[in-house]
């Protein structure tokens, strides 16, 4: 997900790496559509009074019923057919009366005049159903503009690494969450960071979009991965200051993979350690931890040095936040990551980035059901890019 700079990336996106929201012009058209059991209300009660008119033909209030339909026709339809159906309820409350001959007796006349107040509040109903539909429609657009600018689209492939990537934040409405991720291919091969922020709402987003845009930024300029680390540490701690949130830290992981290279270099700063898959085997990289970003002046020692591990074709590497690792099922039991990529992919010389973000993304949902917590998933593999050349170390 970085922002177009000196180097290019394929800007292919897998289409189940984001998830599918109507087209614009479906969503303005028929905004908050009822469940498809609501709309069939109407025909239930004009069905129920004919029953009854028909097997009671002499019960002369089988018509009164049909002073609902406009409400119920409002809870489903918008304002003109509402109006419609109020029309018609008037006539045919009107024909049933006759039909009995009590067209004129005043309690009739009262119904006529209760269905045509029915029709005009099923109206506003109708009306105001649909503007708080479009409102939250456009709600929804901003939320998903507000993603995309601060959460870049995880391509296919990022230098030499073949990427997937899953986002699900705890409110579908928001959008976005405390979790962030980002892959650039820099001059001094490609990095990705993977973190987690302490907290949520407002304060949570900021935060996300600083750490973001200052990863952005300086993974182009700075040489060593521990001293970009440094950096965003310090980008952390100003954020803090300047929000009076002086316990706010985000713990996270940053990987760089050199063109050519058969490994990968490690910091992890306070993160949950990444799985590596591959040769039909699943193990935890276990990594020197560092403390969080934002509390790096805290730290009364030299930082560790990154660690290296090596990360050769057929090995897939996966990075997570404990959404994933956190969630429970009804029994409260947590989600066994390793165990069930394990039980999945057990044999399997290497796994595909995409089908291991969509594995933990469905097996993880059958887990816990709705997600409670925000979740981030990147999966990463070695693949050489095809005419392109390296850039230098």
């Amino acid at each position: 997900m970085p922002t177009q700079t000196s180097t290019q990336r394929s800007p292919a996106v897998p289409a189940s790496a984001e998830p599918r929201r109507p087209a614009g012009p479906r969503a303005v058209a028929e905004p908050g559509s009822p469940p498809r059991w609501v709309r069939w209300l109407p025909v239930l009660l004009l069905f129920t009074d004919l029953v009854i008119q028909t097997v009671f033909p002499q019960a002369t209030a089988a018509g009164f019923l049909l002073t609902a339909l406009p409400v119920l026709v409002a809870f489903g339809f918008g304002p003109w057919l509402t109006a419609a159906s109020g029309a018609g309820a008037l006539v045919l409350q009107v024909l049933v009366a006759s039909h009995a001959g009590h067209l004129y007796e005043h309690h009739h006349v009262w119904v006529y005049l209760s269905t045509g107040l029915a029709a005009m509040a099923g109206v506003m109903l109708a009306l105001q159903r649909v503007r708080q539909a479009r409102h939250l429609v456009l709600a929804s657009t901003v939320s998903e503009a507000l993603r995309r600018t601060v959460l870049h689209p995880v391509p296919e492939q990022v230098g030499e690494l073949r990427t997937a990537g899953r986002y699900q934040a705890a409110q579908a409405e928001v959008a976005i969450g405390g979790d962030l991720y980002e892959l650039c291919d820099t001059p001094f091969g490609t990095r990705v960071l993977l973190g987690d922020v302490r907290g949520s709402g407002l304060e949570a987003v900021r935060a996300v979009a600083d750490l973001l845009g200052a990863f952005r930024a300086t993974a182009h300029e700075v040489r060593e991965l521990g001293e970009l680390a440094e950096l965003l540490d310090r980008q952390v701690r100003r954020g803090a200051l300047e929000s009076g949130d002086e316990e706010l830290f985000v713990t996270a992981v940053l990987l760089e993979h050199r063109p050519d290279a058969d490994r990968l270099d490690v910091v992890n700063r306070g993160h949950l350690d990444p799985v590596l898959l591959g040769g039909g085997a699943v193990r935890t990289v276990h990594c020197p931890q560092d403390l969080p970003l934002g509390l790096g002046h805290l730290r009364g020692q030299p930082a560790p040095a990154p660690t290296s591990i090596p990360f050769t074709a057929g090995q897939t590497l996966l990075l997570h936040t404990d959404g994933v690792t956190e969630a429970r099922d009804r029994a409260g039991r947590f989600y066994p990551l390793t165990a069930r990529l394990a039980t999945r992919f057990h044999g399997r010389p290497s796994v595909v980035p995409e089908q291991l973000v969509s594995f933990v993304t469905e097996d993880l949902a059958r887990h816990a059901g709705p997600a409670r917590d925000d979740l981030a998933l990147l999966a990463l593999t070695p693949a050489p890019v095809r005419g392109k050349a390296a850039h230098p170390a």
